[in-house]
């Protein structure tokens, strides 16, 4: 089938199925059906725990409607024969297959990657797990936190003084999911473009990107002994870098991360003259002296009201942003004019505010189509794409039954 892929997105026609649970994994899926790709969300009858997980209204959990959304949603219990028989069925003209469970789990009942690629040797089979397939760790059970802690990220995060400090959302999850992503792609690219013809298997921790993402740690140690250690908002690269409260009480991030906006910044608030102090010449010079450097910068913020400081920072080209919570977040024009957050019409909930699709794509970009389905919404139109492909329409039936059980009860 040929897909019109300026109007259905540049992923169209591809076939995902997302067996994967809470956040990475369908995260991963969600990205790929936010480009056009048809994800199938198959659910255990008990549901995707991140249906009940954080905000609920009306006994609908928001998180989900995010995360679940532009996917179809059908109910296997892949322990039951009838769930593998519709799972195995799927997974024939599938291209990729995202699952988080612990390693080993599908092998022992009896879907590990021998069987799915020989019944489709074009399949791509992302899995995800906190600690990866291999190692001494293996079959470790693995969430984002213990990713961020697993990973060095808490261990720099926090004040010098403080605890190990953990971040309030998935973050672990979040940079695996795109990792998830782009990997499906690299593979997909070999598979058709450069012409293999062969699926293969992705082998995706939740610590390993966060790891990736710390700068020259791992060479800064080998090289020089050194270990990274808690500075709170400041950076062990870079001075002035903090967040500064303002007179009128807001939160203000700074980053001068070049020699030129660092001049500006210094001259801004320390006055002339301020730059060619012999504590502040180079970067070196003024990381030994980032005490003195914050107190010119965080003295002269402190003077001065929101707005006062964002005028005059913008004015001498130097780089700041206010530190925004949600609600100053709807509000700024900057997200309203790129329509950073959009709203959807949900079946459940009416008007929903969710994250547009990132990134921008000019020519073919994505689309939130629907939020989150409710649980086994789908059943009967992919049963019966599957009987059309050869599954037997008895099996189909009793699977139809259950979904429609698992959608009430949802």
């Amino acid at each position: 089938m040929k897909h019109d892929t300026e109007r259905e997105g540049p992923l169209a026609g591809l076939k995902v199925i997302d067996c994967a649970t809470v956040f990475a994994g369908p995260l991963t899926a969600m990205v790929l059906a936010d480009f056009g790709a048809d994800v199938i969300k198959i659910e255990h009858p008990d549901g995707d725990p991140l249906r009940k997980m954080s905000k609920l209204k009306d006994g609908h959990g928001l998180w989900f409607k995010v995360t679940g959304r532009n996917k179809r949603a059908i109910v296997l219990d892949l322990h039951e024969d009838d769930g593998k028989a519709a799972f195995l069925a799927m997974i024939k003209d599938a291209d990729v297959l995202i699952e988080n469970f612990r390693t080993g789990t599908l092998e022992r009942w009896g879907l590990g990657w021998d069987v799915l690629s020989e019944l489709n040797p074009r399949l791509v089979m992302l899995r995800v797990t906190g600690f990866g397939q291999t190692g001494p760790y293996k079959h470790r059970a693995g969430f984002g936190t213990i990713a961020e802690a697993f990973s060095g990220f808490a261990h720099i995060t926090g004040e010098a003084n403080g605890p190990p400090t953990l971040p309030p959302f998935g973050l672990a999850d979040g940079v695996a999911a795109y990792h998830g992503a782009f990997s499906i792609m690299f593979a997909i690219y070999e598979r058709d473009v450069q012409g293999s013809g062969k699926g293969q298997v992705i082998d995706l921790s939740l610590y390993e990107p966060l790891f990736s993402l710390l700068g020259g740690q791992a060479s800064t140690y080998d090289q020089l002994g050194l270990i990274q250690q808690r500075l709170g908002n400041r950076s062990a690269n870079n001075v002035p870098r903090n967040a500064y409260m303002t007179k009128d009480g807001r939160w203000v991030s700074l980053s001068a991360a070049s020699p030129s906006i660092t001049r500006r910044v210094l001259e801004l608030t320390g006055g002339p003259g301020t730059a060619d102090d012999p504590r502040f010449r180079t970067n070196a010079d003024r990381i030994r002296h980032v005490d003195e450097v914050d107190a010119i910068v965080g003295g002269w913020i402190a003077r001065h009201t929101l707005t006062e400081v964002l005028d005059a920072f913008e004015k001498a080209e130097a780089a700041i942003g206010p530190v925004y919570d949600i609600a100053q977040i709807f509000e700024d024009p900057q997200y309203l004019a790129r329509e950073s957050i959009t709203t959807v019409q949900d079946a459940d909930l009416g008007p929903l505010k969710m994250q547009n699709v990132f990134p921008r794509m000019l020519r073919t970009p994505g689309r939130i189509k629907h939020a989150g389905p409710r649980i086994g919404e789908h059943q009967r139109e992919v049963l019966d794409e599957l009987v059309e492909r050869g599954l037997p329409a008895e099996v189909a039936a009793r699977l139809r039954a259950k979904g429609s059980k698992a959608d009430k009860a949802g």
